[in-house]
């Protein structure tokens, strides 16, 4: 195989169990005459645990835009790293789940071989996935500026005090009222933090937006569904000294004074996932929550019709 071909690997690093792997997968690589891209990261972590190994620094040897593919080793927040790693690159992230439910993952442990084995012969299908951009401001002035996959929550900073917010759709205000915060999310996020909110869940190829209150003291503080071409926005009130923190993803985080406003809109940069068995979203969500559903009998019985 071409010496030319470069695939990024991507572990938990700070996991046994995904630095095994990821040592398994750049053998695996090299075997196949391709040597293994690492971030820092990986690199330092799995060339301490494989000292025989070979690898290519991204950045240094390798640049983002030559990547081929992403191969991710571990749970979903490392899925969310790679995809940090990869933004603006048309690499897609093929993950393997070492986590818990792993709901971005395409395969299980026990087909890691497998599934590096597709990834080199290139077979697999690419998913995009709607992010949206997120931008902070201050009265007019732009003070941070970011993105995010799952979603951008506005949370309380202190446990003791409540946020005071203003939640707005499109430049117009819904309604105001205290809360421990407030969830925008996309599609893909709709089964993580919003999921646990009591936010809908949204199929992935529905382009849609969602707002979701987190412990809203108001009779009317219900999960919003808006268009992807609509603009949400949260305001902390300057009426009350209350702080809160923005957090992307879980990931990146910005403190927001009194008075913040943080917009969130659909980004023109997807995340592409790659696939090796797609299938209805319905089977996935079954799967990956353990959802009951014995004695289905399917179309066309009495009971479902």
């Amino acid at each position: 195989m071409s010496e030319d071909r470069h695939l990024l690997v991507v572990a938990h690093t700070g996991r046994p169990d995904s630095l095994k792997a990821g040592v398994e997968v750049c053998r695996q690589l090299l075997a196949a005459g391709i040597t293994p891209v690492l971030s820092a990261d990986e690199h330092t972590a799995l060339l301490a645990a494989a000292p025989d190994l070979t690898a290519r620094l991204l950045g240094q040897d390798v640049a983002q835009h030559d990547l081929e593919l992403v191969i991710v080793l571990g749970g979903d927040g490392t899925i969310l790293r790679a995809a940090e790693l990869a933004r603006g690159c048309d690499a897609p992230l093929l993950g393997v789940n070492l986590g818990h439910i792993g709901f971005l993952a395409e395969a299980e442990r026990e087909d890691l071989r497998a599934t590096v084995e597709r990834a080199l012969a290139r077979d697999y299908v690419v998913e995009e996935r709607m992010t949206v951009s997120v931008r902070v401001k201050l009265d007019s002035e732009v003070v941070y500026e970011t993105w995010a996959l799952n979603e951008a929550s506005v949370e309380k900073a202190s446990r003791e005090r409540s946020l005071e917010v203003a939640i707005e759709v499109d430049g117009l205000p819904i309604s105001t009222f205290g809360c421990d915060g407030v969830v925008m999310s996309t599609p893909t996020g709709s089964t993580a933090y919003s999921f646990s909110a009591g936010g809908p869940v949204v199929w992935p190829e529905v382009d849609a937006l969602l707002m979701v209150p987190l412990s809203a003291h108001a009779l009317f503080a219900r999960p919003l569904v808006v268009g992807p071409d609509s603009a949400l926005a949260v305001e902390l009130l300057r009426r009350t000294p209350s702080t809160g923190v923005l957090w992307c993803d879980g990931r990146r985080t910005f403190d927001l004074p009194s008075g913040a406003r943080v917009v969130v809109r659909r980004s023109p940069v997807p995340v592409r996932l790659a696939r090796l068995s797609p299938g209805p979203f319905a089977e996935r969500l079954v799967k990956k929550f353990e959802l009951p559903v014995a004695g289905w009998r399917g179309p066309g019985s009495e009971v479902a019709s």
